[in-house]
């Protein structure tokens, strides 16, 4: 039956349309299995009022879910072991205080790994726990290394001081800077986003415009083209000192420079996606009688977005880069700014959670334009590759 009926598909039918299929599929012996746990025998609709939903989800996923998760056991035992080195290690103390949210740490660690435990045992006897345990499938070596990870950061800083501090440490220390700088660290995301969305924005609209422009026109492109090979490559970071100059403040020189980021790589890619059009397109389109603003509108622009995402995606990138740097050089807020702050005070536990929350807040951004991405060529899925 698996070889023929997808399990997901079966779930999504109707209890009666599903055993109606998986007869269909597994022949007479699935009925005859029916009518003897519903104890009489009936049409198909009768014999699917004996199933309620879980029971249609268990039967259907057996053949491919497994009675014992074993990876999730694998790492339910590894949160425990995680728990119990944390609760029953005792710190060593380095300084005058000892580290905060030790016992906290330890009993999220015991949580999980008692999840995770449920979820491999018994993970099919309801159908949210069956969806919860297929999520996390995929994801069950991760949940092995995560956890071994960090009873290995807890064992090098905070239960054997192998690693110094104040330069590292433990896992909990993090948990202390959410809880109590969270204020201004918050705040820091927020202006990073704003600067960020403001520069790659303008860098965005102006690359795309440049590019088009590039592409669908010879006279433009013979004066830009050569200004793009010039001062293209030129790294953003090393026209600091003339904005910061030019320009009234910090923050607005920032701003261009993440546009200017922005900007030459979505430039260089719309110009290459609107050259590349195939021209029998736009022969077609002409002979019904489309104008030149139908064909760039209707015909180059569609046919060059995938470049115009991968320029976007590269632009991201190196906008990335851009933002932090100005941040750190005379933003006064920002990341960035968090960043040279935490490292002025010594305090690198803060630098640590900056970072993470950097690197989640960008990831964020990345996925968010994928999704973007996803949409817009929705038409044209199958024959786009990233």
């Amino acid at each position: 039956m698996s070889a023929i009926l997808d399990n997901a598909a079966l779930r999504a039918a109707s209890p009666a349309g599903a055993l109606e299929l998986a007869e269909q599929a597994d022949g007479p012996s699935l009925r005859e299995r029916a009518v003897h746990g519903a104890g009489a025998v009936g049409s198909t609709s009768a014999i699917a009022n004996a199933f309620d939903d879980t029971s249609l989800d268990q039967l259907f996923a057996a053949p491919r879910t497994p009675p014992l998760w074993g990876v999730g056991f694998v790492a339910a035992l590894a949160w425990a072991a995680f728990g119990a080195i944390t609760l029953r290690w005792p710190n060593k103390v380095v300084g005058f205080s000892d580290w905060a949210f030790t016992d906290e740490l330890g009993v999220v660690a015991l949580v999980v790994a008692a999840a995770l435990a449920v979820l491999s045992v018994a993970g099919r006897t309801t159908s949210p726990l069956l969806r919860l345990r297929e999520a996390l499938t995929g994801s069950g070596p991760w949940l092995v290394a995560i956890a071994v990870v960090l009873a290995g950061w807890e064992i090098l800083t905070a239960k054997t001081a192998s690693l110094p501090t104040p330069f590292f440490a433990p896992p909990q220390a993090l948990i202390e800077v959410y809880t109590e700088d969270w204020q201004r660290l918050g705040d820091s995301a927020l202006n990073t986003l704003r600067l960020l969305g403001l520069g790659f924005g303008f860098g965005a609209v102006a690359g795309f415009l440049t590019g088009v422009s590039i592409g669908w026109s010879r006279a433009i492109g013979y004066w830009v083209h050569p200004v793009l090979r010039v001062l293209g490559p030129v790294p953003a970071t090393a026209l600091l000192p003339l904005t910061f100059y030019f320009f009234p403040s910090s923050y607005s020189a920032a701003a261009f420079l993440i546009a200017l980021s922005t900007a030459f790589p979505v430039a260089v890619l719309t110009w290459s996606g609107v050259a590349s059009v195939n021209k029998s397109y736009y022969d077609v389109a002409r002979t019904l009688g489309a104008s030149d603003v139908f064909l760039v509108l209707r015909v180059a622009i569609p046919a060059a977005l995938p470049n115009v995402f991968v320029g976007l995606f590269m632009g991201l990138g190196a906008s990335f880069s851009v933002l932090v740097t100005a941040e750190m050089m005379g933003v006064k807020s920002g990341l960035g700014w968090y960043l040279t702050w935490a490292q002025g005070w010594a305090s690198y536990v803060n630098m640590y959670a900056a970072l993470i929350v950097m690197a989640l807040l960008f990831s964020g951004v990345i996925t968010l334009l994928f999704t973007v991405r996803d949409r817009a060529l929705a038409w044209q899925k199958g024959t786009v590759k990233w």
